[in-house]
């Protein structure tokens, strides 16, 4: 046990953090197993071990964002135990397709249909379960979502009487902010069940309609826009080429793609194991080569806006509204106290991610061969 907490106590002096330090980004061992736990079992067993009580630390994101900035994480694969753990995780995914019809029903179930109370309370009017965006001068959550959809809305460059399809439309705030403010006709599809019975109500009386379909089955005549939303990273890469050619059979000649998607700068083919074990089943973050290959010979790629950075400020809203809620959530007696740390691990734990410049939010145009004229970016 002594040496497993003198491998990680060196691991964790690299990046100038001290166990048991005074600091807000050291962390205290509130169980001495935590150190063997950690080298056998890796990212999952760190996750889990903090979800179990056996470690804590007043600055999650601060911690994670100072590991990460060094790769302290690859480090701690090349331990033989947390490698193999790595390894097994990895190769089910290059062996299977976790995303395939079956499947893809995963993520819904685990993640987006937990209850509409706990998103309701953590999330904004407009129910944004992805990047706000802050680089207009927004000064807090509701402001940096209005910011985002407005931004999506320019980019697209609607007229009133289009045909806009949104792929993963979540709770249906975009659809229906596209449907009040520019006039156009919008078909949202989710796989939730529950999202859709909360998009039906909340898109009540505009011009968009829910459906509940999976984008590889969906069939229309194509459409003016297609928009996609936090919804890429739980497509998969065995099926980024199958995903593109359903936009682009749905999508009209002289048409614009909006691609919003979380992505990481390397190529990678599974993700993060306890993010997969508890939060999103299956999901993976694509590469920027990953996405130019699945779109060859589909599509132009006019743009690609990076504002990755507002994805931890997103994050840091969400848990305070999060945090704030918990006393309701709790009393509801849906959520226990296992499942706050393990709420919190993950919002933290990303935010962390996103400061270290790990992972990136995108927004990449795309069309069948050229933008209308007189197009120009929007940021």
């Amino acid at each position: 046990m002594e040496q497993a907490k003198q491998v990680v106590s060196t691991l964790l002096k690299k990046a100038n953090i001290e166990l048991g330090g005074s600091r807000p980004f050291d962390p205290t061992v509130n169980d001495e197993r935590l150190y063997q736990r950690i080298l056998r079992g890796g990212s999952l067993a760190l996750g889990e071990s903090y979800m179990d009580g056996w470690w804590s630390v007043d600055r999650l994101d601060a911690l994670i964002a100072k590991v990460r900035r060094l790769d302290l994480q690859r480090d701690l694969y090349a331990k033989p135990l947390a490698g193999a753990a790595l390894f097994f995780h990895i190769i089910k995914a290059r062996l299977f397709n976790l995303q395939n019809m079956k499947r893809a029903l995963h993520v819904n179930e685990r993640h987006y249909d937990i209850g509409n109370d706990l998103y309701e309370k953590m999330l904004d009017p407009w129910m944004q379960y992805t990047c706000a965006y802050w680089d207009r001068g927004a000064e807090n959550l509701n402001e940096a979502q209005v910011a985002k959809l407005a931004l999506i809305a320019e980019k697209l460059k609607l007229r009133p009487g289009m045909r806009v399809l949104d792929i993963g439309c979540g709770w249906g705030g975009l659809s229906k902010y596209l449907a009040q403010t520019h006039g156009v006709i919008v078909d949202g599809i989710t796989l939730s069940k529950e999202q859709k019975v909360f998009a039906d109500n909340f898109v009540k009386g505009t011009s968009a309609t829910i459906h509940y379909a999976d984008y590889r089955t969906y069939t229309n005549e194509p459409y003016d826009r297609i928009v996609s939303i936090g919804m890429f990273e739980a497509v998969g890469y065995k099926n980024f080429r199958t995903y593109m050619e359903c936009a682009h059979r749905l999508l009209k000649d002289d048409g614009i793609f909006l691609l919003h998607t979380i992505g990481t700068n390397v190529t990678v083919y599974a993700g993060d194991p306890w993010i997969d074990a508890y939060i999103f089943p299956n999901g993976m973050l694509p590469s920027p080569s990953q996405i130019s290959d699945s779109i060859e010979k589909l599509f132009v790629m006019e743009d690609w806006h990076n504002f990755g950075p507002s994805y931890d400020k997103t994050l840091m809203a969400w848990y305070e509204n999060f945090k704030a809620a918990w006393p309701e959530l709790k009393e509801s007696g849906a959520y226990d106290d296992r499942f706050y740390r393990m709420w919190e691990y993950y919002l933290l734990m990303c935010a962390g991610l996103f400061r270290a410049r790990k992972t990136q939010l995108w927004q990449i145009i795309l069309t069948k061969g050229g933008l209308p004229d007189g197009y120009q970016s929007v940021r």
